[in-house]
């Protein structure tokens, strides 16, 4: 995997709120007059979402996945203060500072299972990568996943990594494997669990997860509730990654089982 670059670009232009679940992400233009989907760190899961998202989208392209471009959003203070709904107003009052953009897919369509674009070692890769995140969301209720250019692409990782809304407890999760897999949307498709397993061994490692989690912006990892200091959470981000992607065949089995 080449050195990994993210583009830091400004908030111009807020378009539109998208009203779907509970964060209120919206639709934006930046000064590089491209459409970015915004995921506010003043949201309801806060910097954590932002992080998740990030590590996640960086491992799904380390390991060959589409995901849309990733950015870090600069918001100024100005958007606040012409907003006449009162809760879009608090949320870019809150997220003033460095928020997370993924490029807008225009065009894209929401995942069919009718459709099918993508092949069955793909699909295995895309259930083995929300293994190793521990991602909830990508069920049948709320699939994150788009179909554009006749490709299949995953958006929002939000809700992975859950083990850092308490670091208190983290390192319990490391012996853990995920269950959870059996709701995912495409576990039915996902035929080619050992081939899967195989490729992302052999395009990730430590080297690459540590790359990733360098890309994390310190200013999201500085809360006031924090235990750890900035470079204990990262070791610990690494640890967690690195942990399950040596389970990796096990995973594969708790997955292949579940089918």
């Amino acid at each position: 995997m080449n050195t990994i670059e993210i583009r830091a670009v400004d908030v111009v232009q807020y378009l539109k709120p998208l009203r779907e679940g509970g964060s209120l992400p919206a639709i934006v233009e930046a000064d590089d007059e491209f459409l970015y989907v915004l995921k506010f760190r003043g949201a309801g899961q806060g910097k954590k979402a932002l992080i998740a998202e990030l590590v996640g989208g960086l491992l799904a392209k380390a390991i060959g996945l589409n995901v849309p471009e990733l950015v870090f959003m600069n918001l100024d203070d100005s958007f606040s203060k012409t907003e006449p709904d009162e809760e879009i107003q608090d949320l870019l009052r809150f997220s003033v500072g460095l928020n997370l953009g993924v490029h807008f897919l225009s065009g894209a369509i929401t995942y069919d299972p009718l459709v099918p674009v993508a092949s069955s070692l793909y699909v295995s890769k895309v259930v083995l990568l929300d293994s190793l995140i521990i991602n909830i969301d990508r069920t049948a209720k709320n699939t994150n996943l788009l179909n554009w250019n006749k490709e299949l692409w995953l958006i929002d990782h939000g809700a992975s990594l859950y083990f850092h809304h308490n670091w208190l407890h983290w390192k319990s999760h490391l012996s853990r494997t995920f269950p959870g897999i059996k709701g995912h949307v495409l576990l039915g498709r996902a035929t080619q669990l050992e081939e899967a397993s195989e490729e992302i061994r052999r395009l990730l490692n430590e080297d690459i997860i540590q790359e990733i989690v360098a890309q994390i912006p310190e200013d999201w990892l500085t809360e006031e509730a924090n235990t750890l200091t900035t470079g204990e959470m990262r070791a610990a981000y690494v640890e967690f990654l690195s942990t399950r992607l040596s389970k990796i065949d096990l995973l594969a089995k708790e997955a292949s089982d579940a089918r």
